[in-house]
């Protein structure tokens, strides 16, 4: 996977395994309401909730789960780490993945 240096404002972009199917993907999470992702062949094959017949595809929540869980734990980091700006219950709000 090459990186995508097109984010060099801070952190790069990190290699992170989807807690659900392993498919590792590249995640820069610039502030809590913005994300990054870059998927390769292999990440896009091993994807559990992917279409393998190429359908439209909005996102994989389990990747959004693992992601927001990193940020949380801080073993991702959030560029813009200011306040968190929380939704329904002090949740993070949701991004795609």
């Amino acid at each position: 996977m090459r990186p995508d240096n097109r984010l060099t404002d801070g952190a790069p972009m990190r290699p992170l395994a989807c807690g659900r199917c392993a498919a590792e993907v590249l995640v820069r999470k610039s502030s809590w309401q913005q994300t990054s992702v870059q998927w390769d062949a292999r990440a896009t094959a091993a994807c559990a909730e992917r279409d393998p017949a190429g359908g439209a595809f909005e996102g994989c929540r389990s990747l959004r789960d693992t992601i927001r869980e990193a940020a949380l734990c801080g073993t991702l980091e959030v560029v813009d780490g200011g306040e968190r700006s929380a939704g329904a219950a002090g949740r993070v709000p949701e991004h795609r993945a």
